[in-house]
């Protein structure tokens, strides 16, 4: 995935009501720009730390510029969530995600089947039937290489790992549940037990129904994020 312009680089003075930060930029000048992240940042949102913004370039939106990037020491954190879809379903149509590869089609946001809400994707082919995705974006770094999801008690996330459970066990259909992680520190991934303990419980539920569990590294740069292959995912016992 690449920016359609050049990122610009400030410095976080501080993020706040969720959806708010306050960035410093080169001249001096401090703007309030949008956060797309209801998550806690917890490493990704210390005040000082150098930060990218994309421009909408739409002098009319209320929040001209969106948060998408912090660094983390000498790591890169994109914490615009919604790229985490893109980046993958770039890899997807373009072949570079093997255990999805081989479908006719990839619709995004379709409903989820019987239930509330929508999953990211929907692979479907006449071969190999249907195959339902769903993306988690993967920001928390712990120590030692590894990360975790979530970073904050996420009630929607435990709804879409019990529809993901639904469609393998009560429809035979295939169902995937992947981190893109889009911390540049993280090599192994895990489940955030000390966080939402019940959402490790569902997802080691969900394993042993058949939903198979992915976690993809990201290269992320002012430039573009790109995935860089596949990582461990190991779940806490």
């Amino acid at each position: 995935m690449i920016f359609p312009a050049p990122l610009l680089r400030g410095r976080l003075l501080r993020r706040y009501k969720r959806f708010l930060a306050d960035v410093e930029m080169p001249g001096g000048e401090v703007i309030t720009v949008h956060c797309p992240n209801t998550g806690a940042m917890t490493g990704c949102s210390r005040p000082g730390s150098t930060v990218w913004l994309s421009d909408s370039a739409n002098a009319r939106r209320k929040y001209r510029f969106t948060l998408e990037i912090v660094a983390a020491g000498e790591h890169r954190v994109c914490v615009n969530t919604a790229r985490a879809n893109q980046v993958v379903a770039e890899g997807i149509e373009s072949g570079r995600v093997p255990p999805l590869s081989g479908y006719a089609s990839l619709r995004r946001e379709p409903p989820v089947p019987g239930g509330e809400g929508r999953f990211d994707f929907l692979l479907t082919d006449p071969r190999k039937g249907a195959c339902h995705v769903e993306v988690k974006s993967l920001t928390l770094a712990l120590a030692d290489g590894w990360g975790a999801f979530p970073d904050a008690v996420s009630d929607r996330a435990l709804r879409h790992v019990r529809a993901l459970i639904h469609c393998r066990a009560e429809r035979a259909e295939r169902a995937v549940l992947l981190f893109c992680v889009m911390h540049t520190g993280v090599r192994i991934a895990t489940t955030a037990d000390g966080i939402h303990p019940a959402y490790g419980e569902i997802v080691r539920e969900a394993m042993e129904a058949g939903v198979e569990v992915h976690a993809w590294g990201s290269a992320v740069g002012a430039k573009g994020i790109h995935l860089t292959g596949e990582l461990p995912f190991v779940t806490p016992r």
